[in-house]
């Protein structure tokens, strides 16, 4: 496994425009690994991060990326990648992790009789539920204070042949405890929750 980070230069109008949807990023990412033409191709998990008035994509693969293709939209043309499973390997069932994701919480209703619609959770209680009740079948344990919501948006995403819609993105910042390791290793790695393509599901941790 590969963790990578390229800087966005948003700055730049052209850039600006070319990645104005998350469909944009996605392809940006997809494009970064020419060898993988596979159907279906391997699972790609990126994150938008903002931070110190800097917006920086990270991805995680399973193979390094091309680094000029992903370094396209920074000033300098630069990305950086490295081994991720050394890190990975290094997590303890029971330690405690800082940690970033980015989510897409949202709820299925049944209508009538239906097949059941999708609908965001827009109330900060709501989304905060969400978090929780995910966090055991993702190998890691933590209460509602341990963690707060840093960030919402509704980003807005465009697919070939289709309407440009608004996903609801919130990201979450906290610490966690591992519980089952295995199970934690598969959602760093697999990501977890929807839109897993378009910027949502990767869940990054630090040792606290």
């Amino acid at each position: 496994m590969y963790i990578s980070r390229t800087e966005i230069d948003l700055s730049d109008r052209k850039n600006l425009k070319n990645l104005s949807h998350l469909g944009a990023y996605h392809s940006l990412v997809e494009d970064s690994f020419p060898e993988d033409k596979g159907e279906p191709r391997k699972r790609k998990l990126w994150r938008l991060d903002k931070l110190g008035g800097k917006t920086y994509l990270v991805v995680v693969s399973e193979d390094k990326p091309d680094l000029e293709i992903l370094g396209k939209y920074s000033k300098d043309g630069i990305a950086q990648s490295k081994s991720y499973d050394a890190y990975l390997a290094s997590i303890k069932e029971g330690e405690k992790y800082f940690f970033r994701v980015t989510l897409n919480p949202v709820i299925a209703r049944k209508e009538d009789k239906a097949r059941g619609r999708v609908y965001p959770l827009l109330n900060t209680k709501d989304q905060e539920d969400f978090f929780l009740a995910r966090s055991e079948k993702n190998g890691f344990s933590l209460d509602a204070c341990d963690f707060k919501i840093v960030e919402r948006s509704f980003a807005p995403l465009k697919k070939e042949g289709k309407k440009l819609v608004n996903l609801n993105k919130v990201t979450y910042e906290g610490i966690l405890t591992v519980k089952d390791k295995e199970t934690f290793y598969k959602t760093l790695t697999q990501g977890f929750g929807k839109k897993k393509a378009y910027g949502c599901g990767l869940l990054t941790v630090i040792k606290a």
